[in-house]
C-alpha cells in the first residue's frame, strides 16, 4: 500500500513536470512568437483544490494516510479532530497578518496627512486626500470622509474606525484632530510625533518577534520529536504503529503521550505569546 501511494505521487509529479515541458516547447516553437493559452489536463484539478480545499484539511489527509498504513481508525479520528484546531490557528494567523497590515496603513495615513497639512491644505481637505491615497481608515473610510467633507464629527468617526484590530493608532489621530481643530494647535507637528511613536512601537514588536523566533522554533522542534521516534522505530523494524494502534498498552501510551504533547505545546506557545504581548 505504501509503495502504491509513493508510485502514485511520483506519477503525478512526472506528469506535472512533463506538462510544463510541453507548454514551454510549444511557446518556443510557435510560429510568430505568440500562442494561445495552453490548458493543462491537470489545471481543472488544481483550480478545484485551491477553491474547495483549505489548508486545514491536510490534517484529515494525513490522518487518512496513517489510518491506511496502520490499519486503524484512530489516526482518522485524530485527523478529524485536528481539522477545526488547525483552522482556528490559521484564522488567527490571518487575523494577525491583517492587523499588522492595518497598522502599517494607519502609519502611512498619519504621514500622508502630515505632509498634506505641511503643504498648506486645510485639515478636512488634507484628510480627504490622505484617505484617498492610503487605506488606513479601513471599513470606516466612508463615514470619516463624509464627516470631513460635510463638517461632521471627524474625531468620533475616527474613534469608531479605531475599534478594528490594528487601527488603534487612529485614536491618537482623533485626539490630534480634536486638539488642533478645536483649540488651534499645530496639527502637522502632532501627526509627525504620532507617526514616529506608532512606527517605533511597530519596530519594537517586530524586533521582539524576531528574538522569540528561536523559542518558537524550539517548541515546534520538540513537538515533532515523537514523529521522529516513530520513523526511527519503523526504520529499525520495531513496527511502532502496530504496537500503538493495536495493543492495549500502546493505546494507553498513545493517549497519555498525546495529552502531554498537546499540553506542552499549548503551554510553550502561551509563554511565547505572553512575551509578545508584553
Amino acid at each position: 500500500m505504501c509503495a502504491a501511494m509513493v508510485c502514485a505521487g511520483a506519477a503525478a509529479w512526472v506528469m506535472a513536470g512533463r506538462d510544463r515541458v510541453v507548454r514551454r516547447a510549444r511557446r518556443l516553437l510557435a510560429e510568430g512568437g505568440a500562442t494561445g493559452p495552453v490548458r493543462s489536463p491537470w489545471g481543472w484539478a488544481r483550480a478545484w483544490c485551491r477553491a474547495r480545499l483549505r489548508p486545514e484539511w491536510s490534517c484529515l489527509l494525513a490522518g487518512v494516510t496513517v489510518a491506511l498504513i496502520g490499519e486503524s481508525l484512530v489516526p482518522l479520528v485524530v485527523g478529524s479532530v485536528g481539522v477545526p484546531l488547525a483552522g482556528r490557528a490559521l484564522r488567527a494567523r490571518t487575523a494577525r497578518q491583517l492587523s499588522e497590515k492595518r497598522t502599517d496603513a494607519v502609519i502611512a495615513l498619519c504621514g500622508a496627512l502630515a505632509g498634506e497639512v505641511r503643504a498648506g491644505r486645510q485639515p478636512a481637505e488634507a484628510l480627504l486626500v490622505a484617505a484617498r491615497d492610503s487605506g488606513g481608515l479601513g471599513g470606516a473610510r466612508a463615514a470619516v470622509v463624509a464627516a470631513a467633507r460635510f463638517g461632521g464629527d471627524v474625531p468620533g468617526a475616527l474613534g469608531e474606525s479605531a475599534r478594528e484590530p490594528g487601527a488603534e493608532g487612529l485614536r491618537g489621530l482623533a485626539a490630534c484632530w480634536r486638539v488642533a481643530v478645536d483649540r488651534g494647535a499645530g496639527l502637522a507637528a502632532g501627526l509627525e510625533r504620532l507617526e514616529s511613536a506608532l512606527r517605533a512601537e511597530r519596530d519594537q514588536r517586530a524586533d521582539l518577534r524576531a528574538q522569540l523566533a528561536g523559542a518558537r522554533s524550539t517548541a515546534v522542534l520538540l513537538a515533532a520529536l515523537p514523529l521522529l521516534g516513530l520513523l526511527l522505530g519503523t526504520a529499525l523494524g520495531a513496527d511502532p504503529l502496530r504496537v500503538l494502534l493495536h495493543t492495549g498498552p500502546g493505546l494507553g501510551c498513545l493517549l497519555v503521550g498525546g495529552v502531554l504533547e498537546g499540553a506542552g505545546s499549548w503551554w510553550a506557545l502561551r509563554i511565547v505569546r505572553g512575551a509578545e504581548r508584553q
